[in-house]
């Protein structure tokens, strides 16, 4: 499949959890050429009423009757990691484009085995790690890029917060399950950064960690260690600690003529220094934080500009999560 002659493209979501609520759900409905026409929820009730409230037509609850319905043209998976690769593949089957909530999949090898199926069959596979489209970051790349800072030498991430409700009174969480996610946290917020970090420096090349459960609470890790290195020779480390005293959320990339403080998560300003002087400049997120990616899935569809996060970059994100936990050794 080379292109998508349907204008509008109708659009059907898999899962209709909190991250399609704001983030994310509403993009398709405000983005031109795209209409969201069904979701699909095990829970047919909760379906039925996020169906209601944002105005979509129709509802299922099995997601097999949303896949092989005519009258959609392309899917998002917005379920939990462990489930993608099955609906995924149903996806590609049905020969639809595709964008998949990130990670990719819970494991790098899953993770290849759906990008190279929907590359095999040439149809289009997108994956949610949004922040290669925030504004935000894209300002950050022209910063590198112009050499603002000189040439890259460093980069480093510390992310930190509290145990939160759930993990205290051991409620379930898919998030803390080593079953389906054994770095906890870390594969569910890490990701977004390490994935950002090969956007904004290039690929991985050697990459280590370390990984413990210090806390108790749960049965996936809560603390996670890494040091790697990019192909263009720039180094990097990161520590995730989710039973910390409090939050924190700092990234530094330092450079043979200055560096830059931002934040993967918060909306906080980007600072730089250098011979120069030091500045702040601050750019805001869109309120649906996904709509810009969202926007660039259209973008390739209508016109064919490649978007900045696909199948084979969030493999490469999947492959940098493995080796720091250790699941793989090349």
């Amino acid at each position: 499949m080379n292109e998508i002659l349907r204008n509008p493209i109708r659009w059907g979501i898999i899962g209709c959890g909190a991250v399609t609520e704001i983030k994310s759900g509403p993009a398709y409905q405000k983005i031109k050429g795209f209409h969201l026409a069904a979701v699909m929820g095990r829970n047919v009730e909760k379906a039925k009423d996020y169906a209601y409230r944002h105005g979509v037509k129709d509802y299922y609850a099995q997601a097999d009757n949303l896949i092989e319905n005519n009258n959609i043209d392309a899917i998002y998976i917005a379920t939990p990691p462990d489930s993608h690769k099955l609906y995924a593949l149903k996806v590609a089957n049905a020969g639809k484009p595709c964008c998949i909530e990130k990670p990719l999949a819970p494991c790098y090898s899953d993770s290849l085995v759906i990008h190279r199926t929907f590359e095999e069959k040439r149809i289009p596979l997108f994956v949610a790690y949004y922040r290669r489209s925030l504004p935000r970051f894209n300002k950050i790349k022209k910063i590198l890029d112009a050499g603002v800072i000189g040439k890259v030498r460093h980069i480093t991430w510390t992310l930190s917060k509290p145990p939160n409700q759930l993990d205290l009174t051991g409620q379930n969480n898919w998030r803390t399950d080593k079953e389906i996610a054994l770095g906890g946290y870390f594969d569910d917020l890490a990701s977004h950064g390490l994935d950002l970090f090969a956007y904004l420096l290039g690929n991985f090349n050697e990459v280590e960690g370390i990984g413990l459960n210090q806390q108790g609470l749960y049965s996936s890790l809560d603390a996670v260690s890494a040091c790697w290195s990019h192909k263009s020779g720039v180094t990097g480390s990161g520590s995730w600690t989710f039973g910390c005293h409090s939050r924190q959320d700092n990234v530094e990339i330092y450079g043979s003529k200055g560096h830059i403080k931002f934040s993967v998560f918060d909306e906080k300003p980007l600072i730089i220094c250098n011979d120069e002087g030091e500045y702040e400049t601050f750019i805001t997120n869109p309120d649906n934080i996904q709509l810009h990616h969202v926007q660039n899935i259209a973008n390739q569809l209508f016109s064919g500009t490649p978007h900045p996060s696909t199948g084979l970059s969030a493999t490469h994100t999947s492959w940098i999560m493995d080796k720091i936990l250790g699941k793989i050794s090349n």
